[in-house]
């Protein structure tokens, strides 16, 4: 067909063909816009003593940061006292091997980066703090396990002045001396202050953010997160040996929050639900033992001890202080079925606080003493009560057999004079008495031999002697 001759179809087609340019031109500009587009930037949170939970929720929003949303940096906002030792290596390994930045930066404006949290801000590729906040007192304290013992004569002796620095026996210089060579290892390969930070660890010193920036321990002090990002913007950071400049200006943030997993396992393994955890547990298990068939407190201990066994399997526990608290409760247990007028419950009281005291001696980690005064109270006022009830007991006259028949009130069925019939707590009992009675009378039980009692007229005083077989 001749477009020349239909106007019609050829305005048509043009129309068609412009608007078809207009299309890929506006695409264009779209993947153009996209380009230009600077990868955001994940915040992460990280605050309080730094556990199992933390290293968990650190690990895997780094994991999330580089795989789901491409991220050209990561913001670590660090306010701790420190931690556990375990955790704070597995996130400064995460770190280390991570395919995008983190900055450490200290925040808000009295935060901390204490302990193992200087680890982490000599581990981070840009260290950031925020004025009035400080990092340091990164001595490590001997946590968890049989304290170390001295493994020569020598080491045994009273220490010199440099042995007194570095550590009295020969476990806490072993220590001391690899947390040491493991903060000099970051410092230098993250090019910082490298003396200074041996200090943090054998002196436990402390930086302000404005000293630790003159000093060289941290690059940036920043008031704010987007005074942060406004000095990162062009700032060049070298990972894997691939030199990136980073274009933090307008960047979109995206802000990773603890999940419900975190939350989860931050409440298992604090110290003080999990030892509760370990109690209940274990009284569940045992009620249920004893009284069979009641379900419910097999099911709930056995929760509680399996949740309790997790949370000790991370935590820094000392295993003499846990067998100390089982032998303890099974001492208290077996004072309520094995009475031993105190012995047991006693001991068991004892054991119990102090392998709870030893448990955990981690500062940062540790079962609140109040806690382990509250239980061992409760624990004791259980055993206190059994002992009251037993003696109480004793003291009470017998409810069954032969004793309790003797001095049992009796009514003759029956006029006798010698042997004869009694009714006595609603049975019918062949009897003697030594004088005439009547049907109706009321008669005392002096003895029991065989299947006879001997009576007597119940306002009489005295007793029948109890015939011999």
């Amino acid at each position: 067909m001749n477009l020349s001759r239909h106007p019609v179809s050829r305005r048509r087609a043009l129309f068609a063909l412009y608007c078809l340019g207009v299309g890929a031109l506006l695409a264009l500009a779209g993947l153009a816009v996209r380009a230009a587009a600077p990868a955001p930037v994940v915040v992460l949170t990280v605050d309080g003593p730094i556990g199992p939970a933390t290293s968990d929720y650190f690990q895997r929003a780094l994991a999330q940061a580089q795989a789901e949303h491409q991220a050209q940096l990561v913001v670590m906002r660090l306010d701790t006292p420190g931690g556990l030792d375990t955790a704070m290596r597995d996130m400064v390994r995460a770190i280390l091997a991570s395919e995008v930045p983190v900055v450490g930066y200290v925040s808000p404006g009295g935060a901390r980066a204490a302990s193992a949290g200087t680890y982490l801000m000599y581990a981070t590729h840009i260290a950031a703090m925020s004025p009035a906040t400080h990092l340091g007192s990164a001595t490590p304290v001997q946590i968890g396990g049989m304290p170390g013992q001295p493994e020569t004569e020598e080491a045994d002796s009273e220490p010199d002045d440099e042995g007194k620095r570095r550590g009295g026996t020969a476990m806490e210089r072993k220590v001391l001396e690899d947390a040491v060579a493991y903060i000099r290892g970051l410092a230098e390969r993250r090019g910082r202050n490298a003396d200074w930070a041996e200090r943090a660890v054998r002196d436990a010193v402390n930086l302000t953010a404005a000293e630790a920036l003159e000093q060289g321990v941290v690059n940036i002090v920043a008031r704010d997160l987007p005074d942060l990002l406004a000095q990162l913007d062009g700032y060049e950071v070298t990972i894997n040996n691939d030199a990136r400049i980073l274009a933090t200006s307008d960047v979109a943030l995206v802000n990773i929050e603890p999940d419900w997993r975190h939350q989860l396992l931050a409440v298992i393994t604090h110290p003080n639900i999990a030892y509760f955890l370990m109690l209940v547990g274990f009284y569940g298990i045992i009620f249920e033992l004893a009284s069979p068939g009641n379900i419910y407190p097999g099911v709930i201990g056995a929760i509680c001890l399996v949740l309790a066994l997790y949370a000790f399997q991370v935590l820094p526990v000392n295993y003499a202080g846990l067998a100390l608290i089982v032998l303890g409760l099974l001492f208290i247990i077996g004072e309520a079925f094995l009475p031993s007028f105190g012995a047991l419950g006693i001991g068991g009281v004892v054991s119990f606080v102090f392998g709870s005291v030893i448990l955990m001696d981690d500062a940062h980690l540790a079962v609140s003493l109040p806690l382990i005064g509250g239980v061992a109270l409760v624990a004791a006022g259980l055993m206190l009560w059994t002992m009251t009830r037993l003696w109480s007991l004793r003291r009470r006259p017998p409810q069954t057999g032969e004793e309790a028949l003797v001095g049992a009130t009796a009514v003759a069925l029956g006029d006798f004079d010698g042997d004869g019939r009694v009714r006595v707590m609603g049975e019918s009992w062949l009897a003697s008495a030594a004088v005439p009675v009547r049907e109706g009378d009321k008669l005392r039980v002096v003895a029991v031999e065989g299947l006879r009692l001997h009576v007597e007229p119940a306002g009489v005083a005295g007793s029948v002697s109890r015939k011999e077989d």
